[in-house]
């Protein structure tokens, strides 16, 4: 199956400007989310691991999921994710203890939610971080808008 590539930010609608107050005359063009996936193992994370994710300038974050195969362990079997080798300025301590789908979100930390709103001005490599070494085996998914606020 082919492949088509967009240098985006991709727009979607019917109704491109607002010529009067009804549905049909009101703007209803919104962004096409994306998502950009990456195997991780908690071995590779045990070390801040550049998952060679990569998210577009002016982004906003949507989701950040964890399809998990073989859950994490050891004392701590969480995972942080982040934009630098700290690896935490997306999400902190996520727990990946149990096989299945684990849905992460920034927390209470005002400055994870200002992350998640607008990845900066710049392109952002995706690193991830787990608390230990160990067996643990998934995939890391990220879903977000392009240059939704450029």
């Amino acid at each position: 199956m082919g492949t088509t590539t967009f240098t985006g930010p991709i727009k979607a609608g019917s109704v491109l400007n607002t010529t009067g107050t009804t549905p049909g005359t009101v703007k209803n063009v919104g962004f096409v989310e994306m998502a950009q996936t990456a195997a991780i193992t908690q071995a590779d994370t045990a070390t801040a691991y550049d998952t060679g994710i990569c998210i577009p300038a002016n982004s906003h974050i949507l989701n950040v999921q964890f399809l998990v195969e073989t859950a994490w362990d050891g004392a701590a079997a969480t995972i942080s994710i982040g934009t630098s080798v700290t690896s935490d300025e997306l999400v902190s301590a996520q727990s990946l203890g149990t096989v299945g789908l684990a849905s992460a979100g920034p927390g209470t930390s005002a400055t994870r939610v200002g992350n998640w709103s607008d990845v900066g001005t710049t392109d952002v490599i995706i690193y991830a971080l787990s608390a230990n070494t160990g067996a643990g085996v998934g995939d890391l998914i990220v879903r977000y808008l392009q240059a939704e606020n450029a």
